[in-house]
């Protein structure tokens, strides 16, 4: 039986004070430990930092982590589950990412396969599904009878809301559609934007980062993405620099939370760009998570950041609290960190 030792900080770092770089080491977003014990597990046995993330989110796809990664979980407008995935190379900066992942099940590693069998970075959509039956994936439905029960419920008892529309008719803040575009000029000056609500169970991701006993970095993602999302949208767990972003130079780092705003300022990129001066990981991810905060009040998400010597940390913004689970060889299990927003 493992057990879990549980920290809540209003402000975390965590430093190595020897000359000897703290790896392996992995950590995670959210209190995903099973995913942290399975890539523990591979780095021990010397694994590298990309198998460690594939198999450790691959265990989140499975087990359908709180409904919020993998097949099963938040159906789109349509009432189909589709997958965004992204593993990242820290020692090439090579990237392999797919979204909107059709009627397959196991994302990141369809990713890991754009990354070392294609000269492409990112495939998307019902071809990125061809490709993955071509290199071998079961293709089969991702929908499950909870599934299917969100999104009637949604549908035709919540009159499908909450949805992601705005300048449309019919009103979509009170009743389905289709939705028809309302030609006013100046109609995203004037209406509200809406934003996700984040929480343990309605989030964006499952993220990692992992640096293994060569000091090899690797970040990952996996995701079926936002609730009662508009069909083919892509939030920002499989953008490079976004969901996750690794450098062996200076570590990694990945983002979790309301994706269509996190996307647009890049910050597990911003997070090893700090770390890159001299940041520590919490400061890095702090400065990560204000530069959004200054523009969006109101966003709900955070960062997780590691140094390729082990140092780690995490900030967030707009939710109680937030954990991550952190795994290396100066613990007997893992630990799940929670530090206040």
């Amino acid at each position: 039986m493992l057990w879990v030792s549980l920290i809540l900080l209003s402000s975390f770092n965590y430093y190595v004070v020897d000359s000897e770089p703290n790896v392996p080491i992995v950590i995670t977003t959210w209190g995903f430990s099973n995913a942290t014990v399975k890539a523990w597990e591979v780095l021990k046995e010397g694994g590298t930092a990309l198998d460690a993330v594939e198999q450790g989110a691959s265990v989140c796809e499975v087990q359908q982590c709180d409904g919020t990664v993998g097949y099963g979980g938040s159906p789109d407008e349509n009432g189909e589950t589709t997958l965004d995935a992204l593993i990242m190379d820290g020692r090439t900066m090579n990237v392999g990412a797919v979204a909107a992942l059709r009627r397959i099940k196991s994302a990141i590693s369809v990713a890991r396969h754009v990354l070392e069998h294609t000269k492409h970075s990112f495939l998307a959509g019902e071809l990125a599904t061809q490709f993955a039956v071509q290199m071998g994936f079961r293709e089969e439905s991702l929908t499950t009878a909870h599934s299917k029960q969100l999104w009637l419920k949604w549908h035709n008892e919540n009159h499908c809301q909450p949805n992601f529309w705005m300048g449309v008719k019919p009103d979509p803040t009170k009743q389905c559609g289709p939705y028809h575009e309302i030609k006013k000029s100046s109609f995203r000056d004037t209406q509200p934007e809406v934003h996700m609500i984040v929480d343990r169970y309605n989030h964006d991701t499952i993220g990692m980062v992992a640096v293994d006993s060569n000091g090899d970095v690797a970040a990952g993602t996996s995701t079926n993405g936002a609730k009662y999302k508009i069909p083919g949208r892509v939030g920002d767990s499989p953008i490079p620099g976004a969901g996750a972003y690794a450098d062996n130079e200076v570590g990694g780092a990945a983002a979790t939370g309301d994706g269509d705003i996190m996307l647009r300022f890049l910050p597990s990129f911003l997070a090893v760009e700090e770390m890159r001066r001299g940041a520590s990981p919490t400061d890095a991810a702090q400065t990560a998570v204000k530069r959004i905060a200054a523009r969006y009040p109101d966003f709900m998400g955070a960062v997780i950041a590691l140094t390729k010597t082990g140092q780690y940390g995490a900030a967030c913004h707009g939710i109680p609290t937030f954990p991550f689970v952190v795994q290396d060889k100066t613990r007997n299990m893992f630990e799940v960190i929670t530090i206040k927003c």
